[in-house]
This record gives C-alpha cells, structure tokens and sequence, in this order.
C-alpha cells in the first residue's frame, strides 16, 4: 500500500507539514516494499486541495497523513478512493511509525 505524507520537505527526515493542498511536498512510502520517493506539490492559486489529491490518484496512493483537510479536498479524495489520516508535528519517519503502530485516526467528515 502507497501512503503520502504532507512535508515541509524531502525525504523521511523532513518535518511533517499540517496542510494538505499547500504542502510543500507529498513524501510517499510502499508500505510492503519501504521504497520511499518525494513529489513536490505546486499548488495553483485555487482548487489546491482538489489538485493535491488528483496528483496522489495519479501517483498510485491509497491513504494520505496530514494535519487538515478541508471538504473539498476530502471530497476529492474520498472519491479517489484514498484514506486521510489526522497527525501533526514530528518528523516524516515517526508518522510512518506512528501509522505502522496504528495510532492514527482516520480523519471522518472534513471541516
């Protein structure tokens, strides 16, 4: 399974970004395999959210860690068929950890 994480930059040592559609970058983790890869994000002046979650459809992902999603987004995500998941603060490494360990929550109806 593909999971992103919203980051402030690249790589797993990076510091997790609480934003969804103007993060500065999506770090991406197979989950089996532990490959990691790092897209940057260019959100546009409007709709970032719903860009944000079409480039991790095309990416392959199937669930996305960040700090807050708004409705649009979620929407576009749900429809993606991709999870959110709510975590804030610490580094990209121990937000993978922490989803491993199953101590995040999903993130239900977007506000």
């Amino acid at each position: 399974m593909k999971v992103a994480v919203t980051a402030q930059g690249p790589g797993l040592e990076a510091e997790v970004d609480s934003r969804f559609g103007r993060c500065t970058y999506f770090v991406i983790k197979e989950m089996v395999t532990g490959e990691v890869e790092t897209v940057a994000n260019e959100p546009g002046t409007s709709g970032a959210g719903i860009e944000a979650a079409q480039l991790l459809a095309r990416a392959g992902v199937e669930a996305v860690i960040t700090g807050h999603l708004g409705p649009k987004a979620g929407r576009a995500l749900a429809a993606a068929g991709i999870a959110a998941y709510q975590h804030t603060g610490g580094t990209v490494a121990g937000t993978f950890a922490a989803l491993e360990a199953g101590e995040l929550a999903p993130i239900g109806n977007p506000v």
